[in-house]
């Protein structure tokens, strides 16, 4: 592999711009040229801009519209359009330009309800309110404040230098800082902390292996990102997919600036106050995640250059070992000779027998862009590189030929995917690995990554100058390149509508655009086997939850190298928590001779086996709420890989917290992260009490507290006033139908809590037709000690469960007196019965708990009767649970 960490050297050319170059129409050779040689194109420079040149733009005069304003900046317009009464569009364009929505936009402005607004002018501003915010334009020197409702100035512009505009073509906006001010998101930025704060971050994507948090960019550009002040939080999308960069109080403790190497000045501003407030706004605007295959967040195996034989004793392993397993990846090794949709015979042998011995394991092939430039495969036509020959749906470079450059072979040519007949013809070349049994979907190298390390000034991706479309519609790669893998993944996407039409697609990118989620879930790429990497995943993965992409996961136990024992252990109590959980490595030979073969909990011996079995056993009875986390995240875009600062932003303590997460809204995990620690400090965040989830010991918030950790245990807890839904052991997902629900409850004294429950088949299409139930439940303590069951059937549109029961778990030390629903009294069993027994109930000790069988056609109140309120458990009357 490649070392591609980014080259500190100036911008080779100054491109000629789109309309120069483009302006001839259909590309030819008498197109001249942009002056960048084949492999001298790199971009890894830094864009910068000029702070004594920047623009003086003024209001000269203005215009009410129907959802904003429009200003008369002399050079240039501007507009401040309103979305809604909390979102907001500011541009400046040229004369007559439109305002660019990119491919990042799922619900651009027409596809919005204008809130009301008033205008007022003062001789020195003019002010638009809607009922949530108020945006303040400086008329003498160009400026943009934004106000709550209160008046309180939540984000403006930092003006001492110039207004925000163009310096040299490339677009900026300086933005005034607090003190206090903490940001997060930016998508996939490397780094040990949460907080950018004082960070530079660039968006481009880039085939970072083996990234380090000193690295600028990594496969990703989301340039979003959450400010968090003491007035609230709020949100900036700078949407402009062109190589940009985000200086955040780096140069100075008083502003903050963004910047792009060409494009428009086009931002959102979105207010919260909340942090989920502002993530909603924004999956608004760029879509949410789709619900994915419950396969899909069970757990994948993987590994570049597994044997046909391999593939089929690997997972059979698994099961033999009892550890649950969902998936198994075929690397670009399962094609012939690197070329995409053709198949090595080995390997087909192998989906084919997994397809009939282990029909339970779902599998995901790779994908590559990059196409051999090869007519003929093994003495037949090779009908992908023929027919995009004869139809012209290559990337072409500066002089109108086909970009030809090596990947895997030796010589390849790219698919265009900003076309939408390449993307048709894409997804329905997918049919060579649909038709012989490939049930998901994997796209790597489309940063998009060329090889060329012969040459040194070449940042492995295509020249800057090549182009892409046909005729008048047409984008330089400069513009496109970070949007490339996301329209592979659009096409992807599509594939499944083509060829699985009732099934749920699952598809995963290595390299997305702000909006991505709408098509793929994201893997961060090729890490490494060290503790550093370890701990690096976290605030990754945190902060692209906090940039709309809650559907990601980073290689458990490192792709390259090989962990420790240790190490692998830790990572695997942790990687069972990620949304997308998997295990991928590289092949032993790109390590060393010695190192191990593979990367398999059995190649750590078995105290590794029983730990990775603990862990995924648990991920597996967590999955009614882990499902339920994913349904809701695709109703509001929140993350379920949250940094505590998501939901308890107004606890100061944990704005810089990296090293714990929240795992959905209820379970707080604290993982260890440091080579031979077997204890940590845990942070417990203010205003909610938290329970032990293995032991039921209760902490109060907002205290700091040392735990002990060792080797085969990962500290857990949950927040009182809480239901976690759980469900029995599966050794994959769809083993058996979920019949007995259990409701994990954690009441706190005269508290109540709600569930809400989503069910639906977790395979096909069918809920999107409404075929889906919602329970609620409500369970809740009065001052006499009696806790109420209640649920209600709120939609009842799924029929095919099977969920015949509840049990109902309740964190409390002592039997109730008596349990009944109206008049009808439950019985009292042995604990080892409850499961077995409808309309009865238990104290079992081993638990911990107390257990109610509650049958699931229940329409009555149940009641259970203590004698005297809950007085709680405290620190040391834990007795040791599951």
């Amino acid at each position: 592999m490649t070392d591609n960490r980014p080259c500190s050297i100036d911008r080779r050319t100054v491109l000629q711009s789109t309309a120069a170059l483009l302006g001839v129409g259909a590309l030819g050779a008498s197109i001249p040229s942009a002056r960048a040689d084949h492999y001298d194109s790199s971009i890894h420079y830094e864009p910068e801009v000029d702070k004594d040149n920047l623009m003086e733009l003024a209001v000269e005069d203005h215009e009410v519209l129907a959802d904003g304003v429009k200003l008369d900046l002399g050079s240039h317009e501007g507009y401040i359009r309103l979305f809604a009464d909390d979102l907001a569009r500011v541009s400046i364009v040229e004369p007559g330009e439109e305002e660019y929505e990119s491919r990042g936009v799922a619900n651009g402005l027409d596809a919005w309800d204008t809130p009301r607004f008033t205008v007022e002018e003062e001789e020195a501003t003019i002010s638009i309110g809607t009922d949530t915010i108020t945006v303040e334009i400086n008329k003498d020197l160009f400026g943009v404040k934004f106000l709550d409702e209160d008046g309180n100035v939540v984000n403006e512009d930092y003006t001492e230098n110039g207004s925000a505009g163009y310096e040299s073509d490339k677009p900026y906006a300086y933005k005034k800082t607090d003190p206090d001010e903490a940001f997060y998101g930016f998508g996939e930025q490397p780094g040990l902390d949460i907080n950018k704060r004082g960070e530079k971050l660039g968006n481009w994507n880039t085939d970072q292996f083996g990234f380090t948090p000193d690295n600028d960019y990594m496969y990703a550009s989301v340039p979003f990102f959450v400010g968090l002040k003491d007035v609230g939080a709020y949100g900036i999308f700078f949407d402009d997919p062109y190589h940009s960069v985000f200086h955040m109080a780096d140069e100075s403790e008083d502003y903050y600036s963004f910047l792009a190497d060409d494009g428009q000045l086009t931002y959102y501003f979105a207010y919260g106050p909340k942090i989920n407030d502002v993530l909603d706004r924004y999956s608004d605007l760029t879509g949410t995640i789709k619900l994915p295959p419950k396969w899909g967040i069970g757990f994948h195996q993987s590994r570049f250059r597994y044997s046909g034989e391999e593939l089929v004793e690997t997972p059979q392993r698994y099961r033999e070992k009892s550890i649950p397993l969902d998936s198994m990846h075929f690397d670009i090794q399962y094609m012939d000779d690197f070329r995409v949709y053709t198949w090595e015979e080995e390997y087909l042998d192998a989906l084919h027998t997994l397809t009939a011995e282990m029909p339970s394991i779902q599998t995901v092939a790779v994908n590559n862009p990059g196409v051999a430039a090869v007519e003929e495969v093994d003495g037949e036509p090779y009908e992908p590189y023929l027919e995009g020959e004869a139809n012209d749906y290559w990337v072409r470079d500066s002089n109108g030929d086909t970009f030809a450059g090596q990947i895997w072979p030796p010589k390849a040519v790219w698919a265009d995917f900003y076309r939408k007949e390449v993307r048709e013809w894409w997804a329905e070349h997918h049919d060579a690995l649909f038709d012989e049994g490939i049930d998901g979907l994997k796209n790597d190298m489309a940063e998009p990554t060329v090889f060329g390390a012969e040459h040194p000034k070449y940042d492995l991706t295509m020249p800057v100058d090549n182009v892409h479309g046909m005729g008048e519609d047409t984008m330089l790669h400069e513009k496109y390149h970070n949007l490339y893998g996301f329209d592979m993944a659009r096409a992807a996407d599509m594939s499944f509508d083509l060829h699985r039409p009732d099934e749920r697609p699952f598809t995963l990118n290595r390299n997305l655009y702000a909006g991505g989620q709408r098509y793929a879930a994201l893997w961060t790429g090729d890490n490494i086997s060290t503790w550093l990497h370890l701990r690096q995943s976290l605030p990754i993965l945190m902060n692209l939850g906090l940039s709309g992409m809650p559907f990601v996961g980073s290689d458990i136990g490192g792709f390259s190298d090989r962990p420790t024992p240790e190490l692998f252990k830790r990572w695997m109590e942790l990687g069972a928590f990620f949304p997308y959980s998997r295990n991928h490595a590289i092949d032993h030979e790109f390590v060393g001779p010695d190192e191990p073969r593979n990367q398999h909990p059995w190649t750590f011996g078995e105290e590794a086996v029983d730990i990775t079995r603990k862990y995924l056993e648990l991920r597996y009875r967590l999955m009614p709420y882990l499902y339920n986390e994913f349904e809701d995240s695709t109703d509001n875009g929140k993350p379920i890989f949250q940094p505590l600062v998501f939901q308890f932003q107004e606890d100061p303590e944990v704005r810089d917290i990296t090293d714990e997460f929240m795992f959905g809204n209820n379970v707080l995990v604290a993982p260890v992260l440091e080579e031979g620690a077997t204890e940590r400090d845990v942070y417990f965040p203010a205003g909610e009490t938290w329970v032990d989830f293995w032991t039921n010991e209760v902490h109060d918030g907002g205290q700091w507290k040392t735990v002990d950790a060792p080797i085969d245990h990962l500290p857990i807890y949950v927040r009182k006033d809480s239901i976690v839904p759980m469900r029995e052991v599966q050794q994959y997902t769809g083993q058996n139908p979920l019949t007995t629900l259990e409701l994990d409850t954690y009441l706190s004294e005269a508290g109540k809590t709600t569930y809400s429950f989503y069910e639906d088949d977790g395979e096909t299409r069918a809920f999107e037709d409404g075929e889906y139930n919602v329970t609620n439940f409500t369970v809740s303590e009065n001052r006499g000690g009696v806790v109420t069951f209640r649920r209600e059937q709120e939609v009842q549109n799924y029929d095919g469960s099977e969920l015949s029961s509840y049990l109902l778990s309740l964190d409390r030390s002592e039997a109730p007196r008596k349990v009944q629903a109206a008049s009808v009294k439950y019985d009292e069993v042995d604990p080892d019965d409850v499961e077995d027994t409808p309309e009865s109930f238990a104290y079992d000790p081993n638990e911990d708990a107390v257990l109610v069988h509650i049958p699931a056609d229940e329409e009555r109140k149940v009641k259970l009767f203590f004698n005297g309120p809950s007085q709680g458990k405290g620190q040391g009357q834990g007795r040791g649970r599951r």
